[in-house]
């Protein structure tokens, strides 16, 4: 009999062991894996991107730990659908050997309301939730939940995970074997899927089905040509949402208001949630503006809160305003290299000791042991500056901030050359 299940549900994996990539926490050392082994795995969410396995990850700890599994989408389920299948799980645990597993694909998209029906079942232990969502899960997942749930970040397949894919693919599934593949090339293939397994399969599949001859020789020149004569297929599961909104903030952090605009109705016309638009207006205003002009996260700021207060169709009408604002202002990530910096510093060089004129003396004793003494307090000097040591002895001169040149930062560059000489390289 004919298989007609598409190629990448074929090959989803039925064992912890099958499942390629995330070895961060399915590896030998991986914590859950080390869960798995003591029988005891918790509520969790699984956050990551499209395609790297969360539901795959949710079905196989139900099997490897014979657990009855229920599984709601988020977005065609409501309250009620929530409280039947808890009731059902309620019962069957009652013959069952073990506690239920509940998945939840697109947790995200719940409601408060909805999420608040899961809490008295995941707080008594009835079911073992299991939510998945592409998106922050401190911003969408509600805190009563999420402080009862383990968060666990899948990541993006990597190149050698994407070949072991592809190797398995031709190798073991019937219809690949039958039309004896010769993977010639393959940067098509890995390049199209952007690290997601489950669109590099559906591209594999697309070849396979588009071109009839056997053996099928697969080069690079045939995955591009075949990709552009069949975006719809492709793209059947809306899997372009990151191409666009990459699109999107590319072309703000390009400062084109036209681009923008135009990806921004992209989005909107294809029912994107507005929230996540509005959210990434607020890192881009961040990272990709920052200190050359502030105003351009209290823009970011009021526009989520206006999209919060109006949703659609009026909200495109501040998100439009909001992304042409951040277009046409100037850039700067400054801020953004230097918290990095400062980050990677701290990691590598562990904790300094703090100058003891910074420090904070609170008690006698502290008095006497120099705590706080030799402070000098800036306001007490000309222009509210006194050149002192702030940082540890160790880093005196570690420059972590380097102004950017745009008009704003050229006035800090200024300034701070100014008032610290030669101690910092700006």
């Amino acid at each position: 009999m004919i298989d007609s299940r598409p190629l990448a549900e074929r090959m989803r994996p039925k064992h912890l062991d099958d499942i390629i990539g995330q070895d961060h926490l399915i590896g030998k050392e991986g914590p859950i894996r080390k869960l798995v082994k003591s029988g005891n795995v918790p509520s969790m969410i699984l956050w990551g991107p499209p395609g790297v396995g969360k539901t795959t990850l949710a079905e196989v700890l139900s099997k490897e730990l014979d657990r009855p599994f229920h599984q709601l989408s988020a977005i065609n389920s409501g309250v009620k659908d929530i409280r039947e299948v808890i009731t059902s799980a309620k019962r069957n645990d009652l013959f069952a050997g073990g506690r239920p597993i509940l998945f939840i694909d697109e947790i995200h998209r719940f409601s408060k309301s909805q999420q608040d029906a899961l809490l008295d079942a995941v707080e008594r232990g009835h079911i073992t939730l299991i939510g998945a969502t592409t998106e922050n899960p401190s911003f969408e997942v509600i805190p009563a939940l999420l402080s009862r749930s383990q968060v666990y970040t899948l990541k993006h397949l990597e190149s050698k995970d994407l070949d072991k894919l592809l190797d398995m693919a031709i190798s073991r599934d019937s219809e690949c074997k039958e039309r004896q593949i010769e993977l010639r090339e393959r940067k098509a293939l890995k390049r199209a899927s952007g690290g997601d397994g489950r669109k590099l399969l559906n591209a594999l599949e697309l070849v396979v089905k588009f071109k009839e001859e056997t053996p099928l020789i697969i080069t690079d020149a045939l995955v591009n040509d075949l990709i552009k004569e069949n975006v719809a297929f492709y793209d059947k599961g809306g899997e372009q949402h990151y191409d666009i909104i990459s699109a999107f903030i590319k072309s703000i952090r390009g400062s084109d208001p036209n681009a923008a605009v135009y990806y921004l109705a992209r989005m909107l016309e294809g029912g994107e949630d507005v929230k996540f638009i509005a959210r990434r207006l607020l890192i881009l205003a961040s990272e990709d503006i920052g200190l050359a002009n502030p105003n351009a996260l209290l823009m970011a700021e009021a526009t989520f809160s206006a999209v919060e207060r109006l949703g659609m169709p009026e909200a495109r009408i501040p998100l439009s305003e909001c992304a042409i604002y951040l277009a046409v202002s100037e850039k700067s990530n400054s801020a953004y290299l230097a918290i990095d910096a400062a980050l990677e510093h701290c990691r590598t060089n562990g904790a300094q000791a703090i100058p003891l004129h910074l420090r904070n003396a609170p008690t006698k004793l502290m008095k006497e042991m120099g705590y706080g003494s030799d402070y000098l307090y800036a306001h007490n000097y000309e222009g509210g500056f006194v050149q002192q040591n702030y940082l540890p002895e160790s880093m005196i001169g570690q420059t972590f901030y380097h102004p950017s040149t745009n008009s704003k930062e050229e006035i800090f560059k200024k300034r701070l050359n100014l008032i610290w000489k030669d101690q910092y390289d700006y």
